[in-house]
């Protein structure tokens, strides 16, 4: 009986490690609805007829933008077109008259690879990126990697969640890739 237990015991020990187990609905709403910056993005802000204002700028730790004239500006979680309307709407009190504001992502923030793979480390965003595609660039799988599954940990609404996802998964800017070490 002993040993029927210990087996039993190994048994759901390995099938539950090696089982796929999809992240929730929370995790994926990210990947549905519109893009909402966040620090480490860079945006190209473009005011018509305003040469000194045309510039890059870059979200930084706190969420916010500093564009001369107006100072500070909060970014985090903001759609580029909202953003595009706060900057215009502080440049119409004083500044500008009937500014004319354009705001679009000059570089997406970057992703980061941990785990059981060849150059874990931050990596350049690229539009249209799954976590196969990310693997690659980060030099392929170790010998010692569960090559089915990964966990992606990615921010929603000030919530940090952590799905297991296929290979086949979109990735995020700003999503943190975990390559497991397979158990045989």
């Amino acid at each position: 009986m002993f040993r029927f237990l210990v087996i039993l015991v190994i048994a759901l020990t390995v099938s539950s490690c090696s089982s796929y187990r999809p992240a929730g609905d929370a995790f994926h709403k990210s990947l549905v609805g519109p893009y909402e910056l966040d620090a480490g993005d860079r945006i190209r802000v473009t005011v018509f007829n305003q040469e000194d204002l045309n510039k890059e700028y870059l979200v930084d730790q706190a969420g916010y933008v500093s564009i001369p004239l107006i100072g500070n500006v909060a970014a985090r979680g903001k759609q580029t077109s909202e953003l595009a309307k706060i900057i215009a709407g502080k440049l119409a009190n004083g500044y500008v008259r009937n500014p004319d504001v354009s705001v679009e992502i000059a570089q997406y923030r970057p992703f980061f690879i941990m785990g059981e793979v060849n150059s874990a480390g931050q990596y350049s965003y690229v539009s249209g990126m799954t976590v196969q595609t990310a693997i690659a660039i980060a030099g392929g799988f170790t010998p010692r990697a569960q090559q089915r599954y990964v966990d992606i940990t990615r921010q929603l609404n000030g919530k940090i969640l952590t799905g297991h996802v296929r290979l086949t998964s979109p990735v995020r800017p700003g999503d943190t890739i975990y390559i497991r070490e397979r158990i045989f």
